[in-house]
């Protein structure tokens, strides 16, 4: 229907501009499908992962982190990074155990997506799990994180959302995707 939809372009030449623990900036040089030379920044991101986890009677995981874009204590979904040589639903796992001492009975991959094609590589895949509240372990975080996890209604969440309290883009699709062809399932 579109015809160059999934057309990579030609990175014809490309400068490292600064390399940090969570991203590298790029400067490219790209042929694009349609034949155009385009000079672009580029933050080259690893893939993570977005949890929407459920316990059997409809509470799901919410989290409170800090979050330096936004510069404030932040509403989300647990998530994380993928490590290397992992698959999204084991980083799934990983990340809820370290993030609120919660174990999945059962995750399943609902999509992945971009997070801003114009200038990121970074994609996230949204996933769906179950949790059983009684089975809990220590939380693990990461040296330079510390995450509040509670339990609420999933229909909290949905208000919170219209609210405009969550503002993640993440947990909004997460949500949004999970209602559209998840629920019903």
């Amino acid at each position: 229907m579109f015809k160059n939809e999934g057309l990579p372009g030609k990175i014809l030449d490309s400068k490292q501009i600064y390399k940090g623990p969570i991203f590298t900036l790029s400067q490219q040089k790209i042929k694009t499908p349609d034949g155009l030379t385009i000079d672009r920044d580029v933050i080259l991101h690893g893939s993570t992962v977005t949890i929407l986890a459920f316990t059997p009677n409809q509470h799901v995981l919410l989290n409170t982190e800090y979050r330096v874009g936004v510069n404030a204590e932040s509403l989300s979904l647990p998530a994380g990074l993928i490590n290397e040589g992992e698959t999204p639903l084991q980083a799934a796992k990983r990340e809820l155990i370290e993030e609120t001492g919660y174990q999945t009975t059962k995750t399943e991959i609902m999509t992945t997506l971009t997070v801003s094609a114009g200038f990121s590589t970074e994609k996230v895949t949204l996933i769906l799990a179950q949790i059983e509240p009684q089975k809990t372990e220590s939380q693990h975080f990461d040296s330079d994180e510390f995450v509040n996890s509670q339990l609420i209604r999933y229909s909290h969440l949905k208000q919170l959302i219209a609210q405009g309290r969550i503002r993640s883009s993440q947990a909004i699709a997460a949500v949004g995707y999970y209602e559209m062809f998840c629920k019903n399932k």
